[in-house]
This record gives structure tokens, sequence and C-alpha cells, in this order.
């Protein structure tokens, strides 16, 4: 059920899960756990029950047995009921120890094992009697009460059926030595124990999807809800928004502190402008260390006019850079001849303005056809 009164439309999300989780909201089904208890405790009885028997037979008949004068002697009547739990613990232990253990396995078939102390805080809407009335008689506590009537009929029926399978058995137990009688007891109580236990696991099979069904049906959620959480998790659009021109201007800052390291800019010549690294040692091809549009493109402009960094006018060139090669990869091979020719151009421009030579004559570009601009 959503909050507000409102049907829940929507699955829930996992945070919700994770939510009713940490609240100690988790499935649970108590007929598998009653049945898990159940069936482990016959099969147990059944294998162990001549050991636990023998332990308790011979425990009977030694506290049927204590002398008159250890009776009445304090001291020794003490150590002799220390004797006597001590045995009743062996003879129980290992039947404690399976009823234990299934008691403990159970809950991880459905929902887990879930440690939390919100469960266990005082939480006052609980006693309100108008929604304690309003639970017991919704609709959830009356499928509730028709369970339970239906599995006690259930549980009667085979009983009764146990019952009068084993009459015979039963009614010459009075006739038979003790000896005798116990055996047949401790086996009719297996019996009756693994078919109740069935009885029970045949419960828990309807059961536990109907509570894998009610959990998930109580965590579902309304639109609003669903987008309110991912709103908490993924943050308000504007917050987003404001996080990407964060995330944009500090990118920005970064590569523009890139530009001082470039060997040229190409540029188109105002619209665009892409910054190209090359050392020969170390590449195997010139990188983009930067790349812009207007305002940008005239910003890595200026901050090449600043550190002297050589400006190349190539329009069409300048456009296939900036749309085919991100910051930090290197040109693609269709690049190479251009962004060389350039390249060699800059390196016999410097060597005549060194030695007060004429400059060379502009290269014609050769772009590749395959390269759209």
């Amino acid at each position: 059920m959503a909050e507000n009164g409102q049907e829940g439309t929507e699955q829930g999300t996992a945070r919700r899960y994770d939510r009713a989780r940490e609240a100690g909201q988790v499935p649970r089904s108590r007929d598998l756990s009653t049945a898990a208890v159940l069936f482990l405790s016959a099969l147990a009885l059944k294998v162990l029950g001549p050991y636990s028997g023998g332990h308790l037979r011979a425990l009977l008949e030694t506290g049927l047995s204590i002398p008159r004068a250890q009776a009445l002697d304090d001291s020794r009547s003490l150590v002799a009921l220390e004797s006597a739990a001590a045995h009743a613990l062996i003879a129980c232990a290992p039947l404690l120890a399976v009823t234990v253990a299934a008691a403990l396995a159970a809950p991880l078939a459905v929902g887990g094992w879930n440690f939390t102390l919100q469960a266990l805080s005082p939480d006052l809407t609980r006693l309100n009697p108008v929604a304690g009335f309003g639970r017991m008689f919704s609709a959830r506590g009356v499928v509730e009460l028709i369970k339970a009537y239906l599995k006690f009929i259930l549980i009667a029926v085979v009983g009764a059926i146990v019952l009068w399978k084993h009459a015979a058995s039963i009614a010459v137990l009075g006739r038979v030595p003790p000896e005798t009688a116990l055996v047949q007891v401790g086996s009719l109580v297996g019996d009756a124990f693994l078919w109740l236990a069935g009885t029970v696991a045949l419960i828990a099979a309807i059961d536990v999807p109907w509570q894998l069904w009610q959990h998930s049906q109580r965590l579902r959620m309304t639109r609003t809800e669903v987008r309110e959480e991912m709103k908490e998790t993924d943050g308000a659009p504007e917050t987003k928004g404001r996080i990407r021109n964060l995330q944009r201007e500090l990118a920005r800052r970064r590569m523009m502190a890139d530009v001082p390291k470039a060997d040229v800019i190409v540029v188109n010549p105002t619209h665009y402008a892409v910054a190209l690294r090359y050392l020969e040692t170390r590449m195997r091809a010139p990188v983009v260390v930067a790349k812009g549009l207007d305002l940008v493109a005239a910003r890595i402009r200026a901050v090449a006019e600043e550190h002297r960094i050589p400006v190349f006018e190539a329009p069409p060139l300048a456009r296939a850079l900036h749309r085919h090669v991100e910051i930090g990869a290197e040109i693609p091979a269709s690049l190479y001849v251009a962004v060389a020719q350039v390249l060699t151009y800059l390196a016999q421009l410097r060597t005549a303005t060194r030695f007060g030579q004429a400059a060379p004559p502009l290269p014609t570009l050769e772009l590749d056809p395959g390269v759209g601009a």
C-alpha cells in the first residue's frame, strides 16, 4: 500500500525494498519455519530416538533407584541432581541442536536473515485502538483468519487419519512390556511428526508465494513517489544542470591549461579553433589538446597569442578536426597528410625567420575526400 492512502500502481524500487529491510519489513512465512522445524525434528527423532531414549531410560532408572541415605543427604542429593541434569542434557542435546538449526535455517529461504534495531524502536501508533480494529477487520485480517481456519481443519483431518491408522497399535500398548511400549510409542510419535510436517509443508508451499506477493504489494509505489525517489537519488533537474555546468567548466579549464603546450592552432578563422600537439619521439600522430566553437574558439586563440603559439588559418581542416577528433585523441589517418603539410610549413617558416629568408608559400592542403567538414 502506497503512502497517503493511494494505491500503488508501480513496482517498488530497489531503494524502497532496502528501506523496508532496514525497518525490519521482510517477507516471512511462519508455516515454512514450522514445517522445517517439524520435519527435521521428526527425522531426528527417527534417527536419534534410540540414542536419546536409551539415555532417558538410564536416567529414569537411576532416579528411581536412589538409596535412602543419599536421598536424605543434602550434599549427595545435590550431586545426584547435577549428574541427572548433565545426563538429560546429553540425551536431549542432539534433538535440541537439530531443532535450533532448522529454526535458524528456515528464514534463509524467504527474506533471509535480517538484523535491525529499527524494528525494536517504540511505535506509539501501534497502541491506537482504532488502527488496531482496522487491521483486525481489514481484508488482510479476514484472509489471515480464513487461512488459520483452513490450516486447523487440514491438520485436524490429517491428525484424525493418523490416529485411525494407528488405533490398533495404540490399543495394545497397555498389554505389552514397558520396553516394547516405549519403542512403539517412539515410532508412533515419529510417524505422527512426519505426517504433521508433511501437512504443514503443503501449507507452506502455498503460503510462501502468498507472502512474497503480499510483500511486493505492500511496497508498491505511486508515480509521484517514484518521481520523488528519483529526485532524491539522482538529484533535482536544476541541481543536475548546475553539476553538468560545473563539470563542463572544469573540463574547459583543464583544456585551456593544455593550449600553451600545443604546436599549432588551426582556425576557421573565427568560428572554429583546434589546438594540435605533436612530439615525434613520443607520439604516433598529432593529438588534439583543445577545441571549441565561437567564444571558446576565441578564448583558445587568445591563449595561443598570449603564449606565442602559431595560428594557422585552414577552414576545411579546422572543421574536419573539430568534427571528427575528440580532445586527447590522435587525428585519424585521413588527416595525416593535411596536418603534416601544416606542421612542415610552420617548421619552414621558423627556419626562414631565423635566417632572415623569405617566408615559404602557403601549402595547398590535401584533405581526404572521405572526410567531410
